[in-house]
């Protein structure tokens, strides 16, 4: 039996399933020689243009480079670099629209050419014979050389991975797809240098056999190509029909070797190494001229092209140039530019997308030559693009999987292995995109595996971390136990205790201890320990009681201290406004009644501080009136006003105690009832009179509850001592006369208040007129030692007064005693008929002030 070599030198031919024979429109463009394309005023350079990764930009914004210069670099085998096609400055790093079938932009290089097409130094290698095939493999790398065929994979590393194992080289010269015959004009034009090439890579990979296949409907290129080769070169030229897609890698090795190459594998698995006719015109060109890839052959073909033919287009070259330069006329309603062939390429968004290491057609169909299919119908099942398929898949079934997104069933039935061709929508007849469906779910199942990639490689690293990890803890452990032996040994040695041996053996001591107590149960503990907590707080109490006596003392203190504060700015406030209202004349007092004031005040402040206990055990008595000690005659007008201001500092003394107000019963403010030798002057004592009236309403309105809950209790007068010698019957005469006229007044009083505007709804009487008679002028110093003198008495005789007005019957409704009358001590016998008609003076004068005070206030409380 013979080998599949010597069956391929006798001739032999195989057969690959499908395959279509479509109109092939090659010769728009097959009958002009190449030309230049030119210099475009800028190059657009992607930085991917190949299958791979892309590699690192060594060139800034600015930088001027030279032709073949360059652009990137990359130390992988699948990345190839790109280079400066022509000299220029570069512009711009930016996206662009790319030639891809998404139209998705990419990151480019932008030169803008000086149309000098300087060359920069470029490596030769013109005796490649005598160089190592590794050597050239890296030199073919940095020349940035893929495959040019149109699937753009690394031509370095495929050559790699053909290094001693493969046994056929195939140069791929079909040129299948209609409209493109860059391949075709290449091999006529250049076909010493395309077999060149291919010896280039004979000597790279050493096979045993070399295959160049071209179809049968290129009969110039087959004469070329056979003049230029050898019988020493071991190069076969095989013709094989015209059927597409022969030109596709797998069906050509099918073709020429009988060989299938297995799904989701490269032909090297089978011993066979492909390369493209271009590829190995642009390998002759990197090793023998040192030229990188900075050019290919495209085709430029289709009826709206005024010239049609092939070209040598720079990488970079706008096509939108192209179509410019060579006279393009765009059809109205079918302004249409693909990218490849009627089969396999794509259409383009606009024409500003560069030409890439894998472009080797521009078509510009008219409407009448390739219409342009609008619209979908439903499948009919035909299976028409079943039979036609070239890799035996299932179309119809892939259409469906790929449309409903189950990319799992699309990958049972090996959507991998598809060529996207292009043959099973040519013979739809219901006109379904089926390439488009299988792009698109070849697109998403790659995303997804490189998902799973990254997720992989994230769960490697982190067991790489977690296994370095452990393995630094065990080294730690390791080397802890390492250093307590050697301690334990320097310290045997040295005849010292070993220290860990010993609290190991005092741990366990108190383990044993506690295996033998008998345990309690934690509720049996919890409970003793609550009573022996409850026993010591116990007899904490019993033992030791906290002392807050003078802590309270000191809080009592400060609130008096407080309250007098208050009541003094009070007192001051009202004293003034009474000054300015119902004694104009007070503001000319001079300034011994300011000191005798003041001296007044100090005073009351000193005996509230001294008495705080008693405030608030005993019920309060509003502080008396002062008893005035005279030696010469009496202003009455300063007698007023010093009655005025001694009936403010008693309110402000009976504010200073408000919880014993609330709580006890009050005595109410008495009015002043000095008693001299001197006439009473009329006039004066009403306006005393009404002054008091209107200071016991303020002060029963400042303490309504007090007021309200309580039984209010007058405050008793003051009682006048003089320097004369007294006589106790006549004293206690006049004190009961006196007594009972002030009873009687403050009855009538009472009345005339009740049947005008009431003060508050409170129980309480206005204080009776002050009845005063002056002979003498008061000396300050001698008037605030009386006043302490007769605060004194007062508070006596309240204490013993309030237990004989308790037992007798109040005064009126209001249970509110009126105020007794004062103990007057004088050297004089008092004339009972003057009294009588100085005391019914002055209740005149009181209704009539009283009438007007309340007067005003209704109109004050209106305003």
């Amino acid at each position: 039996m013979l080998s599949i070599i010597e069956q391929i030198k006798q001739g032999k031919l195989w057969d690959f399933h499908g395959g279509i024979h479509p109109a092939e429109n090659k010769a728009l463009s097959s009958k002009q020689p190449i030309k230049a394309a030119g210099i475009p005023h800028e190059l657009v350079l992607p930085l991917k243009q190949h299958i791979g990764s892309r590699g690192d930009i060594i060139v800034n914004i600015g930088d001027h480079v030279l032709k073949g210069q360059p652009l990137t670099q990359g130390d992988i085998a699948m990345c190839v670099p790109i280079h400066a096609p022509s000299s220029g400055t570069i512009t711009a790093i930016e996206q662009r629209t790319t030639a891809h079938p998404s139209g998705l932009t990419d990151l480019c290089i932008v030169i803008a050419t000086d149309n000098k097409d300087t060359w920069c130094y470029a490596t030769q290698y013109p005796d490649y014979q005598d160089r190592d095939p590794a050597e050239l493999i890296e030199a073919i790398r940095l020349a940035g050389i893929a495959g040019l065929g149109g699937a753009g994979f690394p031509t370095a590393r495929k050559l790699q991975g053909g290094l001693g194992n493969v046994d056929i080289l195939i140069i791929n010269a079909a040129e299948c797809e209609p409209y493109i015959t860059a391949d075709d004009r290449l091999m006529q034009d250049y076909a010493d240098e395309v077999i060149e090439g291919v010896r280039i890579l004979r000597h790279i990979i050493a096979p045993k056999l070399t295959l160049i296949g071209i179809e049968d409907n290129k009969p110039e290129a087959i004469k070329a190509l056979e003049a230029c080769v050898s019988e020493d070169d071991n190069i076969i030229i095989r013709v094989i029909p015209t059927k597409y897609p022969s030109g596709s890698s797998k069906q050509l090795v099918k073709l020429l070797t009988g060989r299938e190459v297995p799904s989701q594998a490269r032909s090297t698995s089978i011993g066979v190494i492909m390369q493209n006719i271009g590829t190995a015109f642009a390998i002759k060109r990197a090793i023998v001229n040192g030229e990188p890839l900075i050019e290919r052959v495209v085709t430029l073909t289709g009826e709206a092209f005024k010239q049609r033919g092939n070209v040598f287009a720079l990488l970079g070259t706008p096509i939108a140039y192209l179509l410019e330069k060579f006279g393009y006329q765009a059809d109205k309603k079918y302004p249409r530019v693909i990218i490849g062939g009627s089969l396999m390429g794509f259409t383009l968004p606009h024409a500003n997308v560069p030409i890439t290491k894998i472009t080797n057609c521009i078509l510009t169909p008219k409407r009448k030559e390739l219409p342009l299919h609008t619209y979908e119908m439903a499948c009919i099942r035909c299976s028409a693009c079943a039979d036609v398929c070239p890799s035996s898949l299932l179309p119809q079934q892939l259409q469906w999987y790929a449309k409903d997104k189950d990319y799992g069933k699309c990958e049972e039935y090996n959507l991998s292995d598809c060529i996207e061709c292009g043959a099973c929508a040519y013979v739809c007849p219901s006109e379904i995109p089926l390439v488009q469906y299988y792009r698109q779910a070849k697109a998403e199942i790659w995303e997804r595996k490189q998902d799973e990639m990254s997720a992989e490689r994230a769960r490697q690293r982190f067991e790489a971390k977690q296994q370095r990890m452990e393995r630094d803890k065990a080294d730690r452990e390791n080397r802890f136990a390492k250093a307590a032996t050697d301690r334990r040994q320097s310290m045997a040695a040295s005849g010292g205790d070993d220290a860990v041996a010993a609290a190991i053996a005092r741990v366990k001591a108190k383990q044993a201890a506690a295996a033998t107590t008998p345990t309690i149960k934690p509720a049996v503990a919890a409970a003793i320990a609550k009573a022996k907590a409850k026993q010591a707080a116990s007899t904490s109490e019993a033992n030791a009681e906290p002392d807050n006596s003078e802590m309270a003392a000191l809080r009592k203190q400060r609130k008096l201290q407080a309250r007098e504060q208050k009541a003094a700015k009070h007192a001051e406030l009202m004293q003034q406004q009474q000054a300015d209202t119902d004694q104009p004349s007070a503001q000319n007092t001079d300034k011994k009644d300011a000191v005798a004031a003041a001296v007044a005040r100090a005073k009351a402040r000193k005996a509230a501080q001294q008495t705080p206990a008693a405030i608030d055990a005993e019920p309060v008595a509003a502080e008396p009136v002062t008893k005035v000690n005279t030696d010469a005659a009496v202003d009455p007008k300063k007698a007023a006003v010093a009655a005025a201001v001694a009936r403010a500092k008693a309110r402000k003394a009976a504010q200073q105690a408000p919880t014993t107000i609330d709580a006890e019963p009050v005595a109410a403010e008495p009015v002043t009832k000095v008693n001299t030798d001197a006439a009473v002057d009329p006039k004066k004592a009403a306006v005393a009179a009404a002054v008091a009236r209107a200071k016991a309403r303020k002060a029963a309105q400042q303490a309504p509850t007090a007021i309200d809950a309580e039984p209010v209790a007058a405050e008793p007068a003051a009682e006048v001592n003089t320097d004369a010698a007294v006589d106790p019957k006549k004293a206690a005469v006049a004190a009961a006369v006196a007594r009972a006229k002030a009873r009687k007044a403050a009855q009538q009083a009472q009345v005339s208040i009740e049947t005008q505007a009431p003060v508050n709804d409170a129980t309480t009487n206005a204080a009776p007129a002050a009845e005063v008679n002056t002979d003498v002028v008061i000396d300050p110093k001698k008037a605030a030692v009386a006043a302490a003198v007769a605060r004194a008495k007062a508070r006596k005789a309240a204490q013993q007064a309030q237990v004989s007005i308790e037992t007798q019957a109040p005064v009126n409704d209001a249970t509110t005693d009126a105020a007794p009358a004062a103990e007057v001590n004088t050297d004089v016998v008092i004339d009972p008929k003057k009294a009588a008609v100085a005391a019914a003076v002055a209740r005149a004068k009181a209704r009539k002030a009283a009438q007007q005070a309340n007067k005003a206030q209704s109109n004050i409380e209106e305003e």
